[in-house]
């Protein structure tokens, strides 16, 4: 539900911006608003996600995801019904302000696994997000405008034709509902520090019926334990796993802000002017290839090269990623199309992605040794998504002003 929540509007945020008329017809602000949309939801996410993380250590994994499934509904229906550029600002600043569920579960990843399958595991923790990524942008490009593109199903439609992009909303909004049900249904907690239903008599004889530790009920407390202070996460063995993970979404998230800027401008500015289409059929190859590769992939060469080289292996490939944009940018100057070698360079970069990806699994690896206490774990995660946030949010808007070689529209 979040990857698809996230992925629904890469390829159509450009085309979004211009049309909420921030940019008063200036194609030069595009990239600015867009990195501005989106740095919101990353600096909400690092006002929140620690503390969600925190919580959950208190009263349990689960009830810490379905509050933030829940929460991620109504910020994608909020998306879908804004005609104004600072009602997306809301929309996202929601989305990022409940999105505290990515260190929660790899909390619960590290807790129903052992040093012989964690490497397993984690290689199979992309596929959501690469599902994600890759029915995302296909949502977002294809139902985009529906009034316009299937005016046979949805042209007496009013509300889709006030809202144009009201459906690539709506179908992430509802998934989110439909994972809420699944994992209020089916997901069993593993953090046993504390019963969140054990304060709710009526559901106290549920929460233990459905103990897959088969735990004695008096060590159940009805109290959460306090919370450890924040300087004790501080050991040198989690700064050791925080630090190779910020620098991996450092480079990630100025490759994805420069992606689709680049995708979608103009070839005056040095774009590739791809229809928003065209952006999403990339990027849902690249999310299909990305989980089919974590799933067979990941794990091998885990075994074969161990964490740090295969982390060293990917952050490497990082150098020739970065470098295609300038020679993209360079080349669609020279062509009146897309010529063949500006269509290897970019099958070139997207290819060097696979990769650059597996470094997210080794740092999950590094953060979940049994050497970081059990009751800390998702602290510890959460102080790490909380860093990821930050340096996200600091670099997403900046990227962006500087792929369409413009300062900020203020600045004059």
């Amino acid at each position: 539900a979040e990857p698809l929540s996230s992925q629904v509007i890469y390829p159509v945020v450009p085309q979004l911006v211009r049309e909420t008329s921030i940019t008063n017809g200036d194609e030069t602000k595009v990239g600015y608003y867009v990195g501005m949309m989106q740095s919101i939801f990353f600096a909400t996410e690092t006002l929140t996600v620690l503390h969600w993380s925190r919580a959950s250590d208190r009263i349990g994994r689960k009830p810490v995801i379905l509050i933030g499934l829940l929460c991620l509904s109504p910020s994608m229906y909020c998306f879908g019904l804004s005609h104004s550029f600072w009602g997306l600002v809301l929309s996202r600043s929601l989305n990022g302000a409940f999105n505290g569920n990515i260190g929660v579960i790899k909390s619960m990843i590290a807790e129903m696994t052992d040093g012989t399958n964690l490497a397993h595991a984690f290689a199979y923790q992309p596929i959501p997000w690469s599902t994600g990524a890759t029915f995302g942008p296909l949502i977002g490009g294809a139902l985009s405008c529906p009034a316009e593109c299937f005016p046979g199903l949805f042209g007496n439609s009013d509300l889709l034709k006030m809202y144009p992009y009201f459906l690539p909303g709506a179908i992430p909004a509802m998934s989110s509902v439909l994972a809420w049900i699944v994992t209020y249904m089916f997901l069993k907690e593993i953090c046993y520090f504390f019963s969140f239903c054990a304060l709710l008599p009526r559901w106290r004889s549920w929460s233990l019926s459905s103990n897959p530790l088969k735990l004695d009920p008096s060590s159940l407390s009805t109290l959460p334990p306090p919370s450890p202070p924040l300087r004790s996460l501080l050991t040198r063995p989690a700064l050791l796993s925080i630090s190779p993970y910020a620098l991996l979404y450092l480079l990630d998230i100025a490759y994805r802000a420069l992606q689709p800027v680049l995708y979608s401008n103009p070839r005056a500015l040095g774009g590739l002017d791809l229809e928003p289409h065209a952006i999403e059929n990339a990027l849902a190859m690249l999310g299909l290839s990305n989980g089919i590769f974590q799933a067979f992939c990941f794990a091998c060469m885990i075994k074969a090269w161990g964490v740090r080289k295969t982390y060293l292996a990917g952050i490497t490939s990082a150098a020739p990623i970065f470098a295609c944009f300038p020679a993209m940018s360079a080349v669609t100057r020279e062509e009146p199309a897309l010529s063949v070698p500006l269509l290897v360079m970019l099958a070139f970069q997207l290819a060097l992605t696979l990769p650059l990806n597996t470094c997210y699994g080794c740092c999950f690896m590094y953060i979940t040794p049994r050497r970081l206490r059990a009751a800390t774990l998702g602290a510890v995660n959460g102080l790490t998504q909380c860093t990821m946030s930050v340096m996200r949010y600091r670099r997403f808007a900046g990227d962006c002003r500087r792929a369409a070689g413009r300062h900020s529209p203020w600045s004059a």
